[in-house]
């Protein structure tokens, strides 16, 4: 069997890639066997294989290959063929944020699945890519300027603006609107940070603290440069007893950040561990 320190040691290899160098289905497919080592790779990378080839096919059956045309694909193969969907009923189990198991059980969060619309596209060379909205992942494809937003975790439906407008008001209050920064793309290895986030915050809420700090050092190999990252490890130790690493994360946070508002918040916290230690 695999041990972590090897998936941590390829996960480390892609934090030291440029974004447009990582692989996001490989990467996303690393990030679930660190918790699932048991599984075969190779049966995995053939289901990507799979959804693309079907993807090319239904793409070959359409009579023009336009922004209709690839939304209608993508339901086709992940949604009618392989019967993908949103979990709607158990959201918060962990398995829907691991790609393994979301593979394994047709299932899972917003992201996971937008994961693989997004392998089947880059595959294709498609232009697609993942948004930063409020509370759910979406998926952007475009063509020649034209553009179409699509839900994974909703069968890939196709978002206009009301349905944007209503899920955003859901998600951050009846007085929120939407802006352009709603519709910002995120970087593959945001993708990946936000995919583990989603793993590390239910893991804090359920008081596994120290598979929390796992997750976090699981993130800071394929984002090693996400100064936030050491805070996050600090605050773990820090509630777990460990005092003099908390102190040590923290202080590294400080040194690396950029933020005048990042090094005062540290100071403080520092200041409240070394309390902690008379």
């Amino acid at each position: 069997m695999v041990i972590r320190s090897e998936i941590l040691h390829e996960l480390s290899r892609i934090g030291e890639m440029a974004d447009d160098q990582i692989d996001l289905g490989e990467a996303a497919l690393l990030l679930a066997f660190i918790e699932v080592p048991k599984a075969n790779l190779e049966n995995y990378r053939a289901h990507f294989v799979m959804l693309v080839e079907e993807a090319r096919a239904a793409l070959a059956r359409r009579p023009r290959d336009d922004l209709n045309a690839r939304g209608e694909v993508l339901h086709e193969v992940l949604v009618e063929n392989h019967h993908y969907r949103g979990d709607s009923l158990t959201y918060d189990d962990l398995q829907n944020a691991n790609l393994i198991r979301v593979i394994d059980r047709r299932m899972g969060l917003p992201i996971t699945l937008g994961v693989l619309y997004l392998v089947v596209c880059h595959a294709l060379g498609w232009e697609a890519e993942g948004l930063n909205f409020p509370g759910h992942f979406l998926v952007r494809l475009a063509i020649d300027g034209d553009r179409m937003i699509i839900d994974p975790f909703h069968d890939g439906q196709e978002m206009d603006v009301p349905r944007l407008r209503h899920m955003l008001k859901a998600a951050a209050g009846m007085a929120a609107e939407l802006t352009p920064d709603h519709y910002l793309p995120m970087s593959r290895r945001d993708i990946l940070l936000r995919l583990e986030n989603n793993i590390k915050l239910r893991l804090v809420q359920t008081g596994r603290l120290e598979l929390a700090l796992k997750t976090v050092e699981v993130m800071q190999a394929i984002a090693p440069g996400e100064v936030t990252l050491w805070r996050d490890r600090g605050m773990l130790l820090a509630a777990q007893g460990e005092i003099l690493g908390a102190i040590e994360a923290i202080e590294k946070f400080e040194s690396l950040s950029n933020d005048p508002r990042n090094r005062q918040q540290a100071q403080i916290l520092i200041q409240q561990l070394k309390r902690r230690l008379n």
